[in-house]
């Protein structure tokens, strides 16, 4: 127990909070839309101050299904607060919370807890329904700064946004601050009662009014473009002259080697030079001292589903191009444009096209096809738009793969995915897949049986069965035999599924464990928290062992020549990071591991004229590195500088902006003057005093 200090914060008055809403009895019905289809529910019946919630939710096969049951003070802050059920993978949830007097006390998936508060808190439910913003906001609303203490810690705020017409209907829009690294836009009506809870994704929104989702979500969109766009403003550095970053070891892609003390200087968006250490300078060049830090090529994930925050992360995070592997498709066109033109940070893109099937378990991205036919008209429609790859889902019919692959290739296209339900990776390498998705859907073909059904959790859960597992063992080499003659690669995730099946409630996440202490408070209590369902001890060592599988598999894999391709299926940009790391764990050299992350990806997509390694001619797309990757793979955490497209931004600037406290400071930087030869200095166009 601790004692929490408020004293900036008024009393809630009683007179702002609105709560007549909930003075009687009344249900309040939201529908849960994703991807343009309705996809689960929240149902709040409300009795006085007792508040019975009804949450479910499935989209691509899982989602939480929750009770709550709120008690309400006279003040409108939870007095007790109970949800019971299942979370997005089926682990099972058990939280409390109870509030008496001063003394609060909470029970949830890191443990128990508790505080004494000598003012307002609010207590923020790990596994509340968007319901719940409602409630905070009300509270926020209340308090005369619009901010408030939370527990288990941290603050939040609320941000007022400019009011939302819905069918003629005026309601207030927010920001809530503070629960995650992203803001939460909601809207309330005038008794202060939730009307939704909405992003360019999706929303959760009163029953009756879904049809204003598509709406919604465009506002969504551009104010979340408005406000990553302020942020570029002020994080992006541009240069109009030559830069000179002196005193740095470059690493070398191609020779797997650190070279000696260089100078390396690049103008607008292309290195123009590489050049001994104590090179003169040209007149007007601004110097960027390394002080013997590492430059690498920028990273790759392949495997990215990309939003405005998390292409920021990425920028933060050294990654300088990505894959993305399924998307809203209006949303990533229009978020590269945005990238492309400079409105936005952001890294290069490749896209693929995201093609599913059918079924109640389908995933609500990109497009769904209910025929073979509607699928090649899909891969018709990619084509048209210069996607890259066909990217399969777990709905799909593997008996039309055949004919997607044909119609793929014949308009120059390549094709990956997931293995599709009721079938295996053997399968799908005949029909025509260049390429596997996530490290488990190669694997499952080897411990399931034919009926058995991977469009729903069951894809991470029947990982434990490959405990133990002889990698060598005939059937797993006939797979990876036609792997490797037929050029098959893989894009393992293995850090997602570090996390999935390695995270235990109360103890810090593996995945997360190298940068755990720079999280925000409200990212480290949900890295505290199991993900996949575990019925006892012998799950937890089955989990263990299948990922000591993995390590090995992968380390197999690349010693057969088989090209692994780094990516998270995440956006923060640090997963990256931790998925190179595992590599190293599971015994591939460094050297290998770094080309792995950056030479590989251009080199397989064709890109490595421009991109993957650092030298003159070549883009702008490095990292500046506080430390030596070839002997702490952690240390590509601690990135100085960025340059991408020859801008430059320091991840600090960015880390800050999202509550995560930076990694390394960034390096001096002496301003050019006016030399005899007369050249112009030039200007320095960072905006910092912008707002």
């Amino acid at each position: 127990m601790h004692r929490f200090p408020l004293c900036r914060l008024s009393l809630l008055a009683a007179t702002a909070l609105s709560f007549a809403a909930v003075a009687h009895a009344e249900e309040q019905s939201f529908v849960v839309i994703s991807g343009g289809e309705r996809v689960g529910h929240v149902v709040a019946d409300i009795d006085g101050d007792s508040v019975a919630i009804d949450h479910d939710v499935k989209n691509n096969g899982r989602g939480p299904t929750m009770q709550e049951r709120i008690v309400l003070g006279e003040d409108g802050l939870p007095t007790a607060w109970s949800l019971t059920g299942s979370g997005t993978f089926g682990n099972t949830v058990d939280e409390s919370f109870g509030r008496d007097g001063a003394m609060l006390r909470w029970r949830d998936s890191t443990g128990t807890g508790s505080l004494e508060a000598d003012g307002p808190v609010i207590y923020v439910a790990q596994e509340g329904s968007p319901w719940s913003l409602g409630l905070y906001a009300r509270a926020l609303l209340a308090d005369a700064d619009h901010a408030m203490a939370s527990a288990p810690g941290g603050m939040l705020s609320l941000e007022e946004e400019a009011p939302v017409d819905l069918g003629g209907t005026r309601y207030r829009s927010f920001l809530i601050k503070g629960i995650g690294m992203s803001p939460l836009a909601i809207l309330l009506d005038d008794s202060g009662d939730l009307v939704a809870s909405y992003s360019s994704g999706g929303a959760t929104i009163r029953e009756g009014l879904e049809r204003h989702v598509e709406a919604l979500s465009a506002i969504a969109a551009e104010r979340s473009a408005a406000r990553f766009a302020l942020l570029q403003q002020r994080l992006a550095h541009r240069f109009d002259v030559p830069v000179r970053l002196r005193n740095v070891r470059i690493f070398d892609s191609l020779s797997g080697t650190l070279g000696e003390p260089a100078s390396l200087v690049f103008f607008e968006d292309r290195i123009a030079s590489v050049e001994p250490v104590d090179s003169p300078a040209s007149a007007g060049e601004v110097l960027i001292e390394g002080e013997g830090r590492t430059v690498i090529p920028g990273l790759n994930d392949m495997h990215a589903h990309l939003s405005m925050q998390s292409a920021l992360l990425y920028i933060a995070s050294g990654v300088t191009s990505v894959r993305d592997m399924g998307n809203d498709n209006d949303v990533l066109l229009d978020l590269q444009r945005r990238i492309e033109g400079g409105e936005l940070a952001g890294p290069r893109i490749v896209r693929n096209g995201f093609l599913e099937g059918r079924s109640e378990y389908s995933a609500r991205n990109g497009l769904i096809a209910a025929t073979q036919e509607e699928a090649l008209d899909a891969v018709r429609w990619y084509a048209a738009r210069n996607y890259w790859q066909i990217k399969i889902y777990n709905s799909f019919d593997p008996g039309w793969v055949p004919a997607v692959t044909q119609e793929a290739k014949r308009l120059g296209m390549g094709v990956t995915g997931h293995i599709p339900a009721f079938t295996n990776a053997d399968a799908m390498i005949a029909s025509g897949y260049d390429e596997i998705t996530h490290i488990n859907q190669l694997m499952l073909g080897w411990v399931l049986r034919p009926d058995e059904d991977t469009r729903t959790p069951l894809r991470l859960t029947a990982m434990r069965r490959t405990a133990g597992l002889d990698i060598h063992a005939p059937r797993v080499d006939a797979t990876l035999d036609a792997m490797e003659k037929g050029g098959i690669a893989l894009d393992p995730t293995a850090v997602t599924l570090e996390l999935l099946m390695l995270s235990r409630d109360g103890a810090v996440a593996p995945a997360v464990r190298s940068y755990y202490d720079h999280l925000p408070v409200s990212l480290k209590r949900r890295r505290l928290q199991g993900i996949a369902p575990m019925e006892g001890p012998e799950d937890l060592a089955a989990y263990e062992g299948a990922f000591d599988t993995i390590k090995a598999l992968l380390a197999d894999m690349h010693a057969r020549g088989i090209t692994l391709l780094p990516g998270t299926d995440d956006g923060t940009g640090l997963s990256l990071h931790r998925e190179l790391q595992i590599y190293a764990e599971a015994g591939i050299p460094a050297a290998d591991v770094l080309r792995i992350g950056t030479l590989g990806p251009a080199a397989y997509m064709g890109l490595d004229q421009s991109r993957g390694s650092v030298a003159k001619g070549k883009l702008a797309d490095f990292a500046l590195i506080d430390g030596n990757p070839l002997e702490d793979m952690t240390a590509l955490h601690r990135m100085a500088m960025v340059v991408k497209g020859g801008v430059v931004y320091y991840p600090s600037e960015i880390w800050q902006e999202v509550g995560v406290a930076p990694f390394a400071a960034p390096p001096s930087v002496a301003q050019p003057s006016v030399t005899a030869a007369h050249v112009p200095a030039g200007r320095v166009h960072d905006h910092q005093d912008a707002f």
